[in-house]
């Protein structure tokens, strides 16, 4: 396809480096390039491409001459047949009857219809458009695949990074039960917070195991998008990523709604529509117009009883003619004016779909909008927020070990510090997948 997403690889300017390693480590590039090759969805809207191109052509064809050729070879035989051919040999009479006999006719007509209200031309003009909104759908069928593709492989680097706050999560945890163990041998603590402090690790171990199992799915979803086989080994490459890329300029929302009404398949796909509407309701119409024909034939026969050759009996029997026909509808039970009216009711529906796409594709870019400019003011109050329970966080825990603060206070400031930086971690991917989104819906030619 001609729009690959180029710009949402926001993530992928650094992924241009060869994987380490025996196995592939997939790219948002690779994974767009192998899916429009091989998704099976994306391969049958373009086999309803190809019919519809051997639909023009056969509509091309129906504006031309028809030729038909035709013979057939009858054996006849007349058992009661007194007469026969007497022929003369040295002055001898001789008869001879044919009981059994052939005949064989020929023939070659052709047909044309010149005229017929346009409705050949018309029909040619409908598959010709047919054909453009086949493109057209295999393009919005490669666009959808691109965007999920899009999402699933930016939720993956979302829950790699969370993986790592996890884990990060799970060693302070660790070296806080050890620490607790300490003070519990020396009796500065008690079992029961030391106890606290081993389910806090126990549930970290939890929350890593839960983001990996995570993690997990979203590449088999990912793999499965792309058609590959359980067999297939698929990881992908976890490009770095920086916060300033998060706090880039949004793109307008008017400028990229004005421009994907100009670019989106779906919306040239609904204005195709409209124009068919008209073709049909002209095609509609032809049934009240007269249809002028041509036609043409040559016929001869020959027969095993006749004294001429096979050669003189196609000469003499020949046949040879022309016509013109010309037929005027006169009364057809109001079928025209059904179909007419029904065409007509197509055509309103054809605008009204437009309007609705043209409205469903503002809520979209709308949402992306709305989802990018609340996310990265989320993302700019996490990363304050982050800061500050880091240092509340390093706080308590001198206070900790000074005795001065206790289990409950502890782990509710790393609850907290937790919390933040996962906010601050989906804030930032869903800010870069939104941002990127837009720029795909308004640069996508």
């Amino acid at each position: 396809m001609k729009n690959t997403l180029p710009s949402l690889l926001f993530i992928i300017c650094s992924l241009s480096f060869s994987p380490v390693g025996a196995q592939k480590l997939w790219t948002i590039d690779d994974c767009i390039s192998y899916a429009m090759q091989n998704n099976i969805t994306l391969q049958k809207s373009r086999l309803q491409l190809q019919t519809a191109s051997e639909e023009v052509r056969a509509s091309k064809g129906a504006l031309l001459p028809t030729l038909n050729a035709n013979t057939s070879q009858n054996l006849g035989y007349r058992p009661w047949q007194l007469d026969g051919m007497a022929t003369v040999t040295n002055g001898q009479v001789n008869t001879k009857v044919d009981k059994t006999y052939y005949n064989g006719s020929y023939g070659l007509n052709a047909q044309w219809t010149v005229w017929n209200g346009n409705k050949n031309y018309n029909n040619l003009k409908l598959s010709r458009l047919s054909e453009q909104q086949a493109e057209l759908s295999v393009e919005e069928q490669a666009n959808s695949i691109q965007e999920r593709i899009a999402q699933l492989f930016v939720q993956c680097l979302y829950l790699h990074e969370a993986i790592g706050v996890s884990q990060a999560s799970l060693e302070t945890s660790k070296k806080n039960e050890e620490r607790g163990k300490e003070m519990v041998e020396v009796g500065k603590m008690s079992k029961a917070d030391l106890a606290q402090l081993t389910a806090q690790r126990a549930t970290d171990e939890y929350n890593v195991v839960e983001a990996q199992s995570q993690l997990a799915t979203c590449k088999l979803q990912l793999k499965q998008l792309l058609e590959l086989t359980g067999d297939q080994k698929f990881d992908i490459a976890i490009p770095p990523t920086t916060d300033e890329e998060a706090l880039n300029e949004i793109p307008a929302l008017m400028t990229v709604y004005e421009q994907a009404l100009a670019t989106r398949p779906e919306i040239g796909n609904k204005k195709l529509a409209i124009e068919s509407s008209n073709v049909n309701l002209a095609i509609a119409k032809a049934g009240w117009l007269p249809t002028l024909s041509l036609s043409g034939g040559f016929t001869s026969s020959t027969n095993s009883l006749a004294n001429n050759s096979w050669g003189n009996q196609m000469k003499t029997n020949t046949n040879m003619s022309a016509g013109l026909t010309v037929s005027v509808p006169i009364f057809d039970g109001w079928q025209t004016r059904s179909s007419v009216n029904r065409a007509k009711i197509s055509q309103q529906q054809a605008q009204l779909d437009l309007l609705d796409q043209q409205k469903t594709l503002y809520q979209t870019i709308e949402d992306y909008w709305l989802d990018a400019t609340t996310n990265q003011q989320k993302f700019r109050a996490a990363k304050i927020t982050v800061e500050s329970e880091q240092q509340s966080y390093d706080l308590l825990n001198e206070k900790f070990d000074l005795g001065l603060t206790n289990i409950i206070e502890l782990l509710q400031g790393k609850d907290k510090l937790l919390s933040a930086q996962q906010n601050l971690l989906q804030s930032k991917y869903m800010t870069l997948l939104n941002m990127q989104l837009l720029r795909f819906y308004a640069a996508q030619r």
